[in-house]
């Protein structure tokens, strides 16, 4: 039983290791970040991607501070969100679970058995979030797909 509580200390660290965090910055062909594509003159495309440490509404965060950087080196003051798409899942990586079984037989035979089961799952809590926009100059209208691009820069955690 010693043992198997080791192994499962060991996985349990091993697959708390396998991913990197979730910083905010360039993909760069890696799994995490931000990319970017131009569809027209002041129409673009951010996509973040983040892992199991990072939720949702966080990558949206990093993907809408993308686009305030975007809206401003293109001259812009304000962004408009065209579309927003999510992808992934909020799973945990690594699961465990416990089972106990008791069984009867003839000539008052008993037995009893414990077993312990570990998941992991390497694409659990992979995710990304996609924001098509549309940069904008002078004032920004009263539309809650609109952005001040320096606001949000103002409130990005850093």
């Amino acid at each position: 039983m010693r043992l198997q509580l080791s192994m499962i200390a060991v996985a349990v660290s091993l697959a708390a290791c396998a991913n990197a965090p979730t910083e905010y910055g360039p993909a760069n062909g890696g799994d995490r970040g931000w990319s970017q594509t131009r569809i027209e003159q002041d129409r673009y495309r951010i996509r973040f991607a983040a892992g199991n440490d990072t939720d949702f509404d966080a990558a949206e965060q990093m993907a809408l501070r993308r686009a305030a950087e975007i809206t401003l080196e293109q001259g812009g003051d304000w962004f408009l969100v065209t579309n927003r798409h999510q992808d992934g899942n909020d799973r945990n990586p690594v699961g465990v679970s416990t089972g106990v079984g008791v069984s009867s037989g003839s000539r008052g035979f008993s037995s009893r058995g414990v077993g312990i089961g570990l998941r992991l799952d390497g694409s659990a809590g992979e995710k990304s979030v996609s924001i098509d926009i549309l940069v904008r100059s002078g004032e920004r209208p009263q539309d809650v797909r609109a952005y001040d691009a320096r606001d949000v820069l103002a409130n990005a955690t850093r």
